[in-house]
């Protein structure tokens, strides 16, 4: 006679472990209790065990019978005897494995990427199985060409570059994702020595000043600074965009007046006593995004699994950047020439937050620079507000649907709380820039709301 291998009965009369083992349940049991971490693991537990209950038995009245009578642990170690459920529960965590190991991630030598970057040395990409070689780039234009020409698999990017290349400002449209922002804040406005006395952005008519690139934080804010002194940015200074790494070789060489700049540049200004710094850009608009890690559209859909581990990693990375307690772990780990080539002690005093400011003093800002993953939808809507500001945008836009198509704040959420961390309520976000608020649901009267712009 043939008999049902799920009949409750048979199920109950075998003998094993849940795992699917050949022994007993109590030894089990007594060897992983101390192994196993609650939290994530035991949540991805509960849902596979449910779900296998739900095939085993379908009609509800006859499955909350079943765990009546004998009880959710005896049922599943039961049923885990004729299946194996380990290895569901181990696939499900996993996510399937990565459809690519072997990645290529662009990255630029500035404490921005710092995520990016300490997943290499400090094991993050390879605690998600995957093989990533981190590969040092010269400038915001190569990372933006490379990714487009598939060289690299994921890239750092200025958060304004992905909604740059997604809208075809600056390079032919390629739809571009953003599912994590690196940093926010850490970047300062540093001057020469001798603009001491020229602390008024008012006296400034005449400087040449460097920005990274066209399509970035830095360019938006020191736009901003200046016309709110009364200066038009077009008209009244010069802004060019040099790669940040040549930033303090052209101010030593007079070449520039000061520039908006990401770390370690302006810190290592100081350190060479050519510099100081002029404000942090936290003092302008405090939390403000900076770099991000973004994927192509089509490498996020080609291949699913390797682009979730890849953004598990970043996520778990930051998130260990974020804690001050490791930050000078972090400063010695990317301090190297194959990372940022920079003394220990210019690291530490940017990711600590006490650091020398080039006119006398020593300050403490702990969050001189900070690292919070989410991708803000309204982080995207101020940037292409400013895009329209200063005339890289010039067609009508739909700023939310752009933003969420860009900016990936539901797959970032989903991920933190897979990962045990609490994302944010994404519609309360509160932006002030220099004292006057940002309401992201009224972008083009926010832009005609400035008496200096380019028409």
């Amino acid at each position: 006679m043939f008999k049902d291998p799920f009949d409750p009965k048979a199920l109950l009369g075998r003998r094993g472990c849940s795992c699917g083992g050949n022994h007993a349940q109590a030894d089990h049991d007594r060897l992983t209790a101390s192994a196993v971490p609650a939290g994530e693991e035991d949540r991805w537990n509960r849902v596979v065990d449910a779900a296998v209950l739900r095939a085993v038995f379908p009609v509800d009245a006859q499955r909350r019978q079943f765990l009546k009578t004998v009880g959710a642990a005896t049922a599943m170690a039961a049923i885990s005897s004729v299946l194996p459920l380990g290895a569901a529960r181990e696939a499900f965590a996993q996510g399937g494995a990565p459809e690519k190991k072997d990645l290529k991630v662009g990255f630029i030598p500035i404490t921005c990427a710092t995520p990016i970057i300490m997943a290499h040395p400090m094991g993050f990409y390879s605690k998600q199985g995957l093989n990533v070689e981190v590969v040092k780039t010269a400038g915001w234009a190569v990372i933006r060409d490379k990714s487009l020409a598939r060289e690299y698999d994921a890239s750092h990017m200025l958060s304004p570059m992905p909604i740059a290349i997604s809208l075809g400002v600056g390079s032919n449209p390629v739809p571009w994702t953003m599912p994590a922002i690196e940093n926010i804040n850490g970047q300062a406005i540093t001057l020469a020595n001798k603009h001491k006395d020229k602390r008024n952005p008012k006296d400034w008519k005449g400087f040449r000043f460097a920005v990274p690139f066209d399509y970035s934080m830095h360019n938006y804010l020191l736009r901003y600074y200046v016309a709110e002194a009364g200066l038009d940015p077009d008209k009244d200074i010069s802004i060019r965009s040099v790669p940040p790494p040549e930033m303090v070789a052209n101010l030593r060489a007079d070449n520039i007046d000061g520039y908006l700049g990401p770390d370690p540049f302006n810190q290592r200004a100081v350190f060479d006593g050519i510099g100081f710094i002029h404000l942090l850009t936290k003092e302008l608009w405090d939390g403000h995004p900076c770099c991000a890690f973004t994927v192509s559209k089509e490498f996020a859909t080609q291949n699913p699994n390797s682009y979730r581990a890849l953004l598990k990693a970043i996520i778990d990375a930051t998130a260990y950047a974020h804690k001050q307690e490791n930050r000078k772990e972090i400063a010695k780990a990317i301090a190297p020439a194959n990372y940022l080539n920079q003394p220990e002690t210019v690291l530490e005093q940017i990711l600590t937050g006490t650091y020398a400011d080039g006119l006398g003093g020593v300050k403490r800002d702990p969050n001189r620079i900070d690292f919070d993953p989410f991708p803000w939808n309204q982080f995207a809507i101020w940037i292409m507000t400013q895009m329209k500001r200063w005339g890289q945008l010039k067609a009508d836009v739909d700023y939310a649907k752009v933003a969420s198509e860009v900016y990936l704040a539901t797959d970032t959420a989903n991920m933190m709380k897979e990962m045990g961390l609490t994302p944010p309520d994404p519609s309360k976000k509160t932006i002030v820039v220099m004292g006057k608020p940002f309401d992201p649901a009224k972008p083009d009267e926010y832009v005609n709301s400035f008496a200096i712009k380019r028409s």
